[in-house]
This record gives C-alpha cells, sequence and structure tokens, in this order.
C-alpha cells in the first residue's frame, strides 16, 4: 500500500503520546499497532472506522479511538474514516440506514417532515428511532466488513505485484 502517501497525513505518534487531552490513555497509547501501517492494524482500522461511521450516535470519533483501543487497529486511520459520514453525506446515509431498518423490521417507511421543536423531534425520534437503528447496525456491520475484507485484498494484491515487478527487474 502507499504507505509514504498516508504517512504523510497521519499525525505525529510522539504529539499525540504527550498531549494534554490524551494523557488519561496513559501505556495504552505506546502499542506499536495502534501507529504503525501494517496489514492487519489498517484493515482493523477500516472495521472500526466504518462501524463507527455508520452509528447515530454523537461523538463517534471518541468511540472509534476507543474501539481502536480494544481491536487494537491503526488510530488515525479509524477515526478519520468515522468521517464517511460528514455534514454533506449525513443524510442521505442515515436516510439510507432507517430504510434498509424498515425493512428489517418490516415496518413501513414515515414520511416525516422534520420541525426543530422539542415536541416534534421527540416524536420523530421515537417513530424512526428503532428502524434507524437497526439499519445503522445492520449497513455498519456489513460495510465495516467490506472494508476490512477489501483492504486485506488489495494489500496482499499490492505486495504480490510489487514483488513479481522486483523479480521482472
Amino acid at each position: 500500500m502507499p504507505r509514504k502517501l498516508i504517512k504523510k497525513f497521519m499525525p505525529d505518534e510522539a504529539f499525540l503520546r504527550n498531549h494534554k487531552y490524551l494523557s488519561w490513555m496513559g501505556s495504552h497509547l505506546h502499542d506499536p499497532s495502534l501507529w504503525h501501517l501494517t496489514r492487519k492494524s489498517v484493515a482493523k482500522a477500516f472495521l472500526v472506522g466504518i462501524f463507527c461511521a455508520f452509528l447515530p450516535i454523537p461523538m463517534q470519533m471518541l468511540v472509534a479511538a476507543i474501539l481502536s483501543l480494544f481491536v487494537r487497529s491503526n488510530i488515525p486511520i479509524s477515526v478519520s474514516l468515522v468521517w464517511i459520514t460528514n455534514p454533506l453525506t449525513i443524510t442521505p446515509v442515515f436516510y439510507f440506514t432507517y430504510v434498509v431498518g424498515t425493512y428489517l423490521l418490516n415496518t413501513p417507511v414515515l414520511d416525516i417532515e422534520l420541525k426543530f421543536t422539542y415536541e416534534a423531534l421527540s416524536h420523530d425520534l421515537s417513530a424512526i428511532g428503532w428502524p434507524l437503528l437497526a439499519g445503522s447496525l445492520f449497513c455498519g456491520v456489513i460495510f465495516s466488513l467490506i472494508g476490512y475484507f477489501s483492504v486485506s485484498f488489495l494489500w496482499i494484491w499490492h505486495v504480490r505485484k510489487t514483488w513479481s515487478d522486483r523479480r521482472k527487474r
């Protein structure tokens, strides 16, 4: 994989270890697999990051960072992949997951006009909550597994191609 390109955009490992807001993590941030670009750590980062991107909750980046510690995946890639659902894409992505959730739960798709009052939002969210959650979890698992296996396959393919090109030279 293009390590040099990815490393240009990754934050410095020492800076993150010494950051004042991350000091509470202590020695957990010293695991090399959290920072190095290996096939396994990057593939796991795609698994964690894409799954967290589909979670309909605030602070997805924090959840991705904490899950990265447990799964031992590359933290910067996991956290950056959460931005799949950014302000431009969040509406179509979560509408898609809502429709998938209604299909999974066998409920009708509701035509809701969002009004930004407390009563309207609490009523609308209670009506679409379970289908949105079910669809988000389902899509998160499916797309994160696709990302995991795609990165693993592409990494292996790239390494084999590089070795083949070396042998030819």
